[in-house]
């Protein structure tokens, strides 16, 4: 099978975000990067388990600039065969990033096209499915379990109150969520062969950016904690009434 799993580059989990003094940007200094987890932990790993089953390839794509080539060496030195960065150098929308994946997915002709069901920085979920919408190919979100039989996958997704089973053929696109892998850490093997694998650097499709950032707004900070009296539910009723609002 050729295998294609999207990543991108997010802050590291424990990071404080900070903004711009204008609030038109986040200010990056000192940010630590990553590879976002559901990328790395969940498609990534899934991806070269079938590799290992059944043979084929697995190939890492990411959307940016020169700076994402070490999150890119990270997916390598996991396990990836090789890496194609689209050399974007200015963040762009979901629209304009599922178009340069699409491009790149069709004209490679691969099985099956991974994403991380979403991104830790923006939560957005927004790209696998429109990559699939590009490619006229069927898109499965929040997979928790993916197995293959030749060319029919049988796909697992939580849904509320249960589990949902769709069987389908590839090719197909498919968002990870946790229970699809288990994470890999990359060994010192891995990290060196990491260094001589192919990472190739495309130019983007010409594409139109549909829409722009304003400006960010951080949220307002948390009030302070009342402690109610136990026999005091006039006065908890009257403040989740009156100060809440909830009731």
């Amino acid at each position: 099978m050729k295998l294609l799993v999207c990543v991108s580059k997010t802050p590291e989990t424990t990071t404080k975000i900070q903004l711009t003094g204008d609030g038109g940007d986040i200010d990056t200094t000192g940010v630590q990067y990553i590879m976002n987890p559901y990328d790395e932990w969940y498609a990534l790993v899934r991806a070269l388990e079938l590799k290992e089953a059944a043979g084929g390839s697995v190939t890492i794509l990411n959307v940016g600039p020169a700076d994402n080539d070490s999150v890119i060496r990270k997916g390598l030195a996991i396990g990836a065969d090789d890496a194609v960065r689209i050399d974007v150098t200015e963040e762009k929308d979901s629209l304009y990033t599922a178009r340069q994946i699409a491009e790149y997915a069709r004209a490679e002709s691969y099985d099956i096209v991974f994403f991380g069901k979403e991104t830790i920085s923006y939560n957005g979920s927004e790209v696998g499915a429109m990559v699939a919408e590009f490619l006229d190919v069927p898109y499965i979100g929040e997979a928790s379990k993916l197995e293959m039989n030749g060319t029919q996958a049988t796909v697992t997704r939580d849904i509320e109150g249960g589990e949902e089973v769709i069987e389908l053929e590839t090719p197909f696109a498919i968002s990870s969520a946790k229970g699809l892998a288990e994470q890999r850490i990359p060994n010192m093997r891995g990290i060196m062969m990491a260094k001589r694998k192919p990472l190739k650097v495309v130019p983007p499709t010409d594409f139109p950016d549909t829409t722009r950032i304003a400006h960010y707004d951080k949220p307002e900070e948390k009030g302070s904690v009342k402690l109610i009296d136990a026999d005091n539910m006039d006065e908890l009723v009257r403040l989740l009434h009156e100060e809440a609002k909830v009731i």
